[in-house]
């Protein structure tokens, strides 16, 4: 960073920049791309939790306590999801997506930045019921390991279950939802069946490589909180991890419009942010 910007930044920002160079120095985790609104609001909310006085406390506990720096991981982490979120997505997935997908002897899906697993095993539905879930394997990856230890329990509040089974029948399921779970106490533990064809993984799309060649990846609600520069890197890691004709499947506030990479691909289902990458 030149030494105007420097002089141009508030104390504060000074700060935030040093505690994310300290992240990325000590541990190799680097979130000097994500969005700084994103990552100053969880700075401050951590802040208050812990009863520090500063920016510089954190980095400074971060250096010398690792369980501390944990605790800054799952700040960062993005785990604002549910099972077939958007509904309207997963409808679309039925109509436009799975008839192409059924065309392969073999389905590889990746959903990037799965948090605790909602939309993996929303996913896994949804195949089941479309007769293709035996020929898919869904790989689901997070950078943050507690989120990924969550979703491979696929254990869920059964407070939640009532907005679950809603969004599931908004989104075209042709059974009961109560079918792919068990209540007990106050959890709904999803069908073990479900996992079969799913693979929980750790992985970083700021720093790891290529995922295999995909016919899906479904990474949605993560660009937003990531700066320009990193979208065009993610998008670029995302390209080169399809197979010639895959999707690409975003959030509902996240496009491709202003990505270098927008022309590589063609809109399916625009209103749904569904693409395909151009055959070549």
């Amino acid at each position: 960073m030149t030494e105007k910007k420097l002089q141009d930044m508030s104390s504060e920002d000074i700060e935030v920049e040093l505690l994310l160079d300290a992240i990325y120095k000590k541990y190799g985790y680097d979130f000097r791309g994500y969005s700084r609104d994103h990552i100053k609001r969880r700075v401050q909310s951590r802040l208050w939790i812990s009863k520090l006085s500063n920016i510089s406390e954190i980095q400074h506990m971060v250096l010398i306590n690792e369980t501390f720096f944990r605790r800054i991981l799952i700040d960062f982490s993005i785990n604002v999801t549910e099972m077939f979120r958007d509904p309207s997505f997963f409808l679309s997935i039925r109509k436009e997506v799975i008839p192409v997908l059924k065309t392969y002897p073999h389905v590889k899906i990746w959903h990037a930045g799965c948090s605790t697993g909602e939309e993996a095993y929303s996913m896994a539905i949804l195949l089941k019921e479309e007769g293709n879930y035996g020929r898919s394997q869904i790989y689901a990856t997070d950078f943050n390991e507690y989120s990924i230890n969550k979703a491979k329990e696929g254990i869920y509040p059964i407070t939640e279950i009532k907005g679950y089974t809603y969004n599931y029948q908004k989104s075209g399921g042709r059974a009961c939802f109560s079918d792919y779970y068990t209540a007990k106490y106050d959890f709904a533990l999803l069908d073990k069946a479900l996992k079969q064809r799913i693979i929980f993984a750790e992985h970083n799309l700021v720093n790891d490589s290529v995922f295999g060649e995909m016919q899906m990846i479904v990474c949605r609600n993560v660009l937003i909180y990531f700066n320009k520069s990193l979208k065009n890197h993610v998008i670029k890691l995302f390209y080169d991890s399809l197979c010639s004709g895959g999707f690409l499947c975003l959030g509902p506030k996240e496009s491709l419009q202003f990505s270098e990479f927008k022309d590589y691909f063609e809109p399916i289902v625009e209103s749904d942010r569904i693409f395909r990458k151009k055959l070549r």
